[in-house]
């Protein structure tokens, strides 16, 4: 699976993007859209931060409630070093801002593994009022330990995660977060976490408001699967997410004989390699409960190479 599409919305609000220059278009009401605002990734004319002076000029921004950065200059080669810097050098014409996605950037503007990022930490601790953080790409992505009291979800997607950035979010207090969904990628793009790496996650010590909880697109998901099957926070949670990885009958069979999961709302397998019989076992366990189940498997891919079989996450480069 490929990144194919931008956000279509961001904060419950449709996404509307920044006219270029010189393109007429009548401006939506500041609160009403989740703003876009991007440049050519390849040979832009015009760099992000000056896009954003001119969104800064046309927009009142003290109404803007969600704002989506899409592809900065040359972003298969440059950080967003002056992006972040121009963000937070804005920060006090923002007082509304409660929705931030940093790198709103489908594959035929770079690829998800390619997208070069950097210290993300700063924004958050800049905009201390954010209900919703994403960032999209993996490469030097960094982010540090902090507290933030208000941060409800936090999404980080890449093809392959670096571990410090899991131990990173591991050691954060966010006492307000409602909703984590990690993609931690395969080892061919950058993908270092364990299990053990995981572990603030499963007890969600840390979360005392964790509801949903997304650790997918893993090369790892059969391990992830076994830890969660006796993991604290899955008893308070209303949604898990193991889909998009590399999960196949070890990982269903150890879901199925750990701690109950009917409490679940939904349960979301997409992407897997199980069995058909595996499959049945799943939809008879959990659906009579009114579990919302997701084990389509149609998008997986299996190869075999001088190993035996070889499993893919669906997104990678």
């Amino acid at each position: 699976m490929a990144i194919s599409q931008h956000l279509q919305e961001l904060y419950g609000l449709p996404a509307f993007h920044f006219p270029e220059p010189g393109e007429e278009q009548k401006l939506p009401d500041p609160g009403a859209v989740a703003w876009r605002v991007e440049v050519d990734s390849y040979d832009s004319e015009e760099t992000w931060e000056s896009a954003f002076a001119r969104f800064l000029d046309a927009v009142d921004t003290t109404e803007v409630r969600a704002l989506i950065v899409g592809a900065w200059s040359d972003v298969y080669d440059t950080a967003p070093d002056e992006v972040v810097a121009a963000l937070l050098a804005a920060s006090d014409r923002l007082p509304a801002l409660r929705a931030l996605f940093l790198g709103d950037i489908t594959f035929e503007q770079c690829e998800i593994s390619w997208i070069n990022q950097g210290a993300v930490a700063p924004l958050l601790e800049g905009f201390p009022q954010l209900h919703e953080f994403s960032v999209r790409g993996g490469t030097g992505l960094v982010f540090d330990p902090l507290r933030h009291e208000q941060l409800r979800s936090l999404t980080v997607q890449t093809g392959g995660l670096p571990v410090a950035v899991v131990r990173g979010i591991g050691a954060s207090d966010l006492p307000a977060l409602e909703h984590l969904d990690i993609w931690l990628g395969t080892s061919w793009y950058g993908a270092e976490a364990e299990v053990s790496d995981l572990a603030p996650f499963l007890s969600g010590a840390r979360l005392p408001s964790l509801k949903r909880l997304a650790l997918r697109n893993s090369e790892i998901q059969d391990e992830i699967a076994v830890a969660l099957a006796a993991a604290p926070v899955v008893a308070r949670l209303e949604r898990l997410d193991l889909s998009m990885g590399t999960i196949g009958d070890v990982g269903a069979a150890a879901l199925l004989s750990g701690q109950p999961l009917t409490h679940l709302k939904s349960l979301d397998l997409n992407h897997n390699y199980f069995s058909d019989a595996m499959r049945e076992r799943l939809r008879q366990a959990l659906e009579p409960a009114g579990v919302e189940l997701d084990v389509d498997g149609d998008d997986a891919d299996e190869d075999e190479d001088e190993d035996g079989v070889q499993r893919y996450t669906a997104v990678a480069e």
